[in-house]
């Protein structure tokens, strides 16, 4: 009787610590719906501090908190329509091509919402406030603003508004590269005379120390506003809005906005 005891005792502590067990697993990971659709969403991961990979492969970033706010419950997709954010390494330049052919669902890599891009994609409601400046190396006095530029060697990244800019600056030598990282590095090395990019990375750039002896100069060149990408006629971009919208009243965008640039984030436009 003594054995039958203990036996049901050690049945009833094993079946307690395995409820444990479970309500643990599940705070750390919270269930998710089973009928979720699979989201494929394209990102570069070069363009710091938007999106970037760590040294274990793990992507993180502005864009990337946003995204995987905008899929949980608590904010909008995942609960308006059942989505799973399934992310897409892919080069910038390769991003409106491959959303125009529907190989993925959107885009986010700080991209600019332009009236030439809107002709073949479309874009959800601004969810970022940017613009383009000059960095140089702080040992340049000559480049102050854009008419310092004429004549000089630009470097930007292929595909960006970064690059369309360039084009209008007369007699410029302009080099393109793949991502930031390599035209920052072209600066430091003396091979170009400027660097025209998205203020916020530059400075987060410069902030972190990755970029020791590059400065930005003058005032932004532009004011534009990042977008979350998608194909035409996306069945997806209505759920995407929403969810936007809804991170900007619960408090999320803020928080995310002060984690990476620590700064309250300014009034964005409905569209």
């Amino acid at each position: 009787m003594v054995k039958l005891v203990n036996f049901k005792w050690q049945q009833l502590i094993l079946s307690l610590s395995c409820l444990l067990l479970i309500i643990a697993c599940q705070s750390l990971y919270p269930a998710t719906n089973p009928d979720a659709k699979p989201l494929k969403v394209a990102t570069d991961p070069t363009f710091v501090p938007f999106e970037f990979q760590t040294a274990d492969g793990k992507l993180k970033g502005f864009d990337i908190d946003l995204m995987n706010a905008l899929a949980s419950p608590a904010a909008s997709i995942a609960k308006v329509a059942g989505f799973a954010v399934q992310f897409e390494s892919l080069p910038f330049d390769g991003m409106i091509s491959t959303l125009q052919a529907k190989r993925v669902d959107a885009a986010i890599s700080g991209i600019t919402i332009t009236a030439e891009r809107l002709k073949t994609i479309a874009f959800s409601r601004p969810y970022f406030k940017a613009g383009l400046a000059i960095a140089v190396r702080e040992d340049n006095q000559n480049i102050k603003d854009f008419n310092s530029l004429k004549g000089k060697k630009i470097a930007v990244q292929i595909g960006s508004t970064g690059a369309d800019f360039a084009k209008t600056i007369p007699n410029a030598k302009i080099s393109t590269f793949n991502s930031g990282p390599e035209f920052f590095q072209d600066l430091l090395n003396g091979n170009v005379d400027a660097v025209i990019s998205d203020a916020f990375a530059t400075l987060y750039a410069i902030k972190n120390g990755k970029f020791k002896g590059i400065r930005v100069v003058a005032d932004l060149l532009t004011e534009e506003y990042y977008g979350i990408a998608t194909p035409k006629d996306s069945p997806h971009l209505d759920a995407i809005n929403k969810g936007i919208a809804a991170l900007l009243s619960n408090g999320t965008y803020k928080q995310i906005y002060q984690k990476w640039f620590d700064a309250e984030p300014p009034q964005l436009p409905d569209s």
